[in-house]
């Protein structure tokens, strides 16, 4: 089955001013932002990963995260898919998060984000933390789907979105409850890896913010497709055999 690059877009303007963008238009990134996007088409180059296909949430930090990636790797396979857009946040929307702070909803978002409902609005969309999850995981079992078919197991594609909705696909491929969800940290830049298999998902890379991607793919262990490799295996061929660390992140940002 493929394996999956999520990326999420890099630093926007509206991280650093410390406000909840959602789905607000016209929000770019900034000039880390950029840097950030360019740098992961470039550690994809590098690698010599093959991309069949990138995928992006339609908004616009993402859309120029996608042309930064695709600039470096050439002409691929593109495509729009709502279903990785960022959270409807509702009445949070363009909030600054020093003030949501004290909204009784940020503990549940906190400590129980699958009883997590965004307050409605008149000018925004409103979701539930559960609907991003489910909506997300359609767009990837989609997508996967295609790529499959087009390109063969092997192969290898992106998602750029964001960084609630990455977490929730995250949780989902490590087995987790979504009310683990913010155990994940998922920086502005950032790759996390994912292969899907009939048997099971294998969370390959978590956060990676400029490590070597050679490795995107598990180790084959023997016996069916999706079996682990027991005893912890070899580890891919030819790699390094240290991995940068993670970056530190706090769970306390929303988005």
């Amino acid at each position: 089955m493929p394996t999956v690059l999520f990326v999420r877009h890099g630093r926007s303007s509206a991280n650093t001013a410390g406000v909840l963008a959602g789905w607000t238009p016209g929000v770019f990134l900034d000039e880390a932002g950029e840097a950030q996007a360019t740098r992961v088409g470039e550690s994809i180059a590098a690698a010599g990963i093959e991309v069949a296909h990138l995928v992006s949430s339609p908004l616009d930090r993402c859309l120029q995260t996608a042309d930064r990636i695709a600039d470096e790797l050439g002409p691929l396979s593109r495509s729009v898919h709502p279903g990785l857009g960022e959270c409807h946040y509702g009445a949070w929307t363009g909030r600054a998060l020093r003030d949501l702070v004290s909204e009784p909803l940020w503990e549940v978002v906190q400590d129980r984000p699958s009883e997590a409902r965004f307050p409605a609005s008149d000018a925004f969309r409103a979701e539930s933390l559960a609907e991003v999850q489910e909506r997300a995981l359609s767009a990837v079992r989609e997508t996967d789907a295609h790529v499959l078919e087009q390109h063969g197991p092997e192969a290898v594609w992106v998602a750029v979105s964001h960084g609630d909705v990455i977490k929730a696909v995250l949780a989902h491929a490590a087995g987790a409850r979504l009310d683990d969800f913010q155990r994940f940290v998922v920086d502005p830049g950032s790759v996390s890896v994912v292969h899907y298999t009939p048997r099971r998902p294998f969370l390959v890379r978590l956060n990676d913010i400029g490590g070597d991607l050679r490795a995107v793919r598990p180790a084959t262990a023997p016996g069916r497709d999706g079996d682990a490799a027991v005893g912890g295996g070899a580890g891919a061929p030819d790699t390094p055999s240290a991995a940068p660390a993670d970056a530190p992140g706090r769970a306390d940002e929303v988005g």
